[in-house]
Protein backbone atom coordinates (compact mmCIF):
# COMPACT_ATOMS: atom_id res chain seq x y z
CA UNK A 1 0.00 0.00 0.00
CA UNK A 2 2.57 2.59 0.90
CA UNK A 3 4.50 2.12 -3.08
CA UNK A 4 1.24 2.73 -4.67
CA UNK A 5 0.69 5.61 -1.98
CA UNK A 6 4.09 6.80 -3.46
CA UNK A 7 3.61 5.60 -7.35
CA UNK A 8 0.39 7.88 -7.13
CA UNK A 9 2.50 10.73 -5.44
CA UNK A 10 5.23 10.69 -8.13
CA UNK A 11 2.59 10.56 -10.73
CA UNK A 12 0.63 13.06 -9.81
CA UNK A 13 3.47 15.30 -8.96
CA UNK A 14 5.00 14.64 -12.72
CA UNK A 15 1.28 15.65 -13.95
CA UNK A 16 1.69 18.57 -12.30
CA UNK A 17 4.97 19.91 -13.40
CA UNK A 18 4.03 18.83 -17.16
CA UNK A 19 0.61 20.66 -16.66
CA UNK A 20 2.83 23.68 -15.45
CA UNK A 21 5.51 23.73 -18.23
CA UNK A 22 3.09 23.02 -21.15
CA UNK A 23 4.11 20.36 -22.28
CA UNK A 24 0.94 18.69 -21.29
CA UNK A 25 -2.94 19.34 -21.90
CA UNK A 26 -5.58 19.92 -19.47
CA UNK A 27 -7.57 17.38 -22.14
CA UNK A 28 -4.43 15.26 -22.52
CA UNK A 29 -4.32 15.02 -18.58
CA UNK A 30 -7.99 14.10 -18.37
CA UNK A 31 -7.44 11.69 -20.89
CA UNK A 32 -4.54 9.83 -19.28
CA UNK A 33 -6.50 10.05 -15.50
CA UNK A 34 -9.30 8.67 -17.13
CA UNK A 35 -7.19 6.05 -18.55
CA UNK A 36 -5.05 5.04 -15.41
CA UNK A 37 -8.35 5.16 -13.82
CA UNK A 38 -10.32 2.17 -16.26
CA UNK A 39 -7.35 0.16 -16.68
CA UNK A 40 -7.22 0.01 -12.78
CA UNK A 41 -10.66 -2.23 -12.87
CA UNK A 42 -9.04 -4.69 -15.47
CA UNK A 43 -7.20 -7.65 -15.81
CA UNK A 44 -4.32 -6.13 -16.66
CA UNK A 45 -3.91 -4.21 -12.89
CA UNK A 46 -2.42 -7.48 -11.51
CA UNK A 47 0.00 -7.83 -13.83
CA UNK A 48 1.04 -4.44 -13.33
CA UNK A 49 1.49 -4.21 -10.14
CA UNK A 50 3.02 -7.26 -9.54
CA UNK A 51 5.51 -6.16 -12.22
CA UNK A 52 5.98 -2.52 -10.57
CA UNK A 53 6.35 -4.41 -7.04
CA UNK A 54 9.47 -6.33 -8.70
CA UNK A 55 11.35 -3.76 -10.57
CA UNK A 56 10.73 -1.84 -7.00
CA UNK A 57 12.35 -5.15 -5.05
CA UNK A 58 15.05 -5.10 -7.92
CA UNK A 59 16.17 -1.46 -7.37
CA UNK A 60 15.91 -1.63 -3.74
CA UNK A 61 18.30 -4.92 -3.81
CA UNK A 62 21.61 -2.91 -5.67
Amino acid sequence: MVITVSLVALFGLVLYFLLRAGSLTYGAAFVAAGFGFFLASTGAATPINQLTNSVIDALSNL
